[in-house]
């Protein structure tokens, strides 16, 4: 492809099975930077979906304060737009590859920024957390397509550098995310951490029109997985009811052991089925390699730990520290600044070493989180070693996440690479809903012991919070050891003998 997508013979009949996408416009297309306009439509989607998901973790604290609410039900507005995100991705990519890429991107933005503004608008928790669930499907619809509409408008030669920049967004939102997060509740209320993300969705709509060239190339098969959809949906959603409610229930409730129960029987039969259907929703074969199903493990366990450090450390920093909104927010981006720093250089270095560059990734992340077990006293003279084991921390992760996802993705067949990366997008946002969950479940059940207080963060004493924010950190060091034990096993050479390139650290 020189210079510009093709428009033209776009107009195969398959885009008209179901509803007409919009052309870009003419002259658009006619200029030799058209691809790049393209490139960068899809990386302010990608930017959006980090500033939103590290902005919300900074305003959780402020949530529980002004809704009157315990962990387990704030930690919602989190997990639920992660479990949406993470339940309705795969049906998404399906229905893409039958329906069409661009009318469904185009109406992600649409939602995106109608879910977010909603948000700002909700009248009570159980409102917004509803709100953040249909965010999350509305996020799905630009995570299904964002990367395969980059790819496609970049073409071969220009891949490479198209990655780098959408990585390069992704890195850039998380990093702002928390920073803005403190000034808009420092300066206004917590409603602006969801409101900010309107206009940025608005233009991306905007944009996508104008730009996006309409589909090509989708599937000639046009079966799709309903019974398989049906099944998943229910199945993921139980196992964050377990993690979730496991301190407010009590592990021998009822409740949590019917949500076990319906999450055992949904999964079983989800895999049951989809090794039986013609038409997968998700190709199961993919994990009878040890290789990817170990490093997407630890890609699940690398995110759940990214965010149970963001969970966390938020209510560390506002109850413990009794840092202000913008404070919190700057420590906080230390970890994904570090880990962005760090990130472009693992690619070269993993080449080389890939087994030790990722043990050494999670190396780092376990010493960080045993020290800040120990650094996080509430004293002022903490700080410096508190903000230098979050540096650490980040670059840690920074050293693990492109490396695995890359030997992750090396291990499947060159003919499924498009079904790899939806799995690995899978694992992302189910690490993300996980590491809320567990770090949530854990924080309240530590501060339950200590102070008798059940599930709130409101009113117990410094020392009582900063302990069990010790216990969390040990959490996350044990995840660090069980992702490098995952990852040992993604880090074997494919049967080509070679690792593939880098991947983006992140991607909504």
């Amino acid at each position: 492809m020189d210079g510009q997508v093709p428009v033209a013979e776009e107009a195969q009949g398959q885009r008209n099975r179901f509803l007409q996408e919009p052309t870009p416009v003419g002259f658009l297309t006619r200029i030799g930077a058209y691809p790049w306009l393209v490139v960068c439509t899809t990386c302010l989607g990608a930017f959006a979906g980090q500033v939103d998901a590290s902005i919300v973790q900074l305003g959780l604290p402020a949530l529980e304060h002004a809704f009157d609410a315990t962990l387990d039900q704030v930690s919602w507005v989190a997990v639920a737009y992660s479990l949406s995100f993470a339940a309705v991705l795969p049906v998404y990519a399906r229905l893409a590859e039958i329906a069409g890429r661009k009318l469904m991107y185009l109406l992600g933005f649409a939602l995106f920024g109608l879910f977010s503004a909603l948000c700002g608008f909700a009248p009570s928790l159980p409102w917004l957390i509803a709100f953040r669930a249909l965010q999350g499907v509305s996020g799905a619809l630009l995570g299904a397509n964002s990367v395969v509409i980059l790819v496609a408008a970049a073409g071969p030669a220009r891949r490479g550098r198209a990655m780098g920049l959408f990585a390069a967004a992704q890195a850039i939102g998380v990093s702002v995310g928390p920073a803005l997060g403190g000034v808009l509740l420092g300066s206004l209320s917590w409603h602006w951490i969801f409101w900010v993300t309107v206009p940025v969705a608005a233009l991306g709509a905007v944009l996508g029109w104008l730009l996006v060239p309409v589909s090509t190339q989708m599937s000639e098969e046009t079966a799709f997985d309903w019974p398989g959809a049906l099944l998943l949906i229910p199945a993921l959603t139980g196992l964050m009811m377990v993690l979730t409610k496991l301190n407010a229930w009590g592990p021998l409730s009822p409740g949590l052991l019917a949500c076990a129960a319906s999450a055992l029987v949904f999964l079983t039969s989800f895999v049951w089925w989809e090794r039986r259907t013609s038409a997968p929703l998700v190709d199961l074969s993919l994990f009878q390699s040890r290789a990817f199903s170990g490093g997407s493990v630890a890609v699940l366990l690398s995110y759940a730990m990214l965010y149970g450090m963001f969970f966390a450390m938020s209510f560390a920093l506002v109850r413990g520290y009794h840092d202000g909104p913008l404070g919190a927010g700057l420590r906080l981006t230390i970890v994904p600044v570090s880990l962005g720093l760090v990130a472009p250089f693992s690619g070269s270095l993993s080449q080389r070493w890939p087994r030790l560059v990722m043990l050494g990734g999670m190396a780092l992340c376990l010493a960080a989180a045993v020290g800040l077990s120990q650094v996080l006293t509430g004293n002022p003279g903490s700080e410096p070693a508190m903000m230098t084991a979050l540096a650490v921390y980040g670059a840690g992760l920074g050293l693990f996440i492109a490396p695995n996802n890359s030997a992750t993705l090396s291990a499947a067949p060159a003919e499924h690479a498009g079904q790899a990366g939806g799995q690995l997008n899978l694992m992302r946002a189910f690490g993300t809903a996980t590491g809320v969950a567990a770090a949530s479940t854990l924080l309240a059940w530590r501060l339950e012991l200590a102070t008798g207080v059940r599930g709130r963060t409101i009113g117990v004493s410094e020392q009582a919070l900063l302990g069990a924010v010790h216990d969390v950190m040990l959490l996350l060091a044990a995840l660090a050891v069980a992702a490098a034990v995952a990852s040992s096993l993604s880090a074997r050479k494919d049967s080509a003998g070679v690792i593939a390139g880098t991947t983006p650290p992140l991607r909504h």
